[in-house]
């Protein structure tokens, strides 16, 4: 990949490996450090990329891997002497859209909320293939490359992950309505 084969990449995929980041650090700071990181890494690494392939994958899966190292880093750190939370709150604002009455974009912030929620709350394992099948709309194949597992492993995540989110939303949907 070339530097500008890489430029093209930040313009093309760069929402959506910054959404990626946000996702998984749920923190706006180390979202920016994560999606920064990212990139710089690319450049590293940029003659392994082949442009040709699909880069956003390979640029997610520097991402992800960027995240767990430093997730690892910090449990370790965190066992020699106790750290500050990694995460902080996360304040996403829902965008606003055109036509909607208060009321309805009050109860559309609170079902996102509540879809959120119970996204952040999966194993971290389940919480990764949703985000990249849902968020990033990656093919199976692709996710199990940036992965770096078994397509079967990668359809049984998403079954699982599919599972638990379905019976979570019901119960407080339910409960929301009743």
């Amino acid at each position: 990949m070339t530097k500008k084969e890489l430029e093209n990449c930040i313009w093309e995929y760069g929402k959506d490996i910054y959404s990626f980041c946000r996702s998984l650090t749920l923190n706006l700071q180390e979202a920016d450090d994560l999606y920064q990181d990212t990139f710089l890494k690319a450049v590293e690494v940029i003659r392994e990329i082949e442009y040709e392939k699909n880069p956003k994958s390979y640029l997610l899966s520097i991402a992800l891997r960027l995240w767990k190292n430093k997730k690892r880093k910090y449990a370790w750190r965190n066992r020699i002497a106790h750290v500050l939370s990694l995460t902080d709150e996360l304040d996403l604002d829902c965008e606003k859209e055109v036509g909607f009455s208060p009321e309805q974009e009050f109860l559309k912030k609170e079902e996102m909320d509540l879809v959120r929620r119970a996204v952040e709350e999966l194993p971290e394992k389940l919480k990764i293939v949703i985000l990249l099948f849902y968020m990033e709309d990656l093919q199976l194949a692709e996710i199990a490359f940036v992965l770096k597992i078994p397509i079967g492993t990668v359809k049984s995540r998403l079954y699982q992950a599919k599972k638990i989110l379905k019976k979570e939303l019901e119960v407080v949907l339910n409960e929301e309505i009743g």
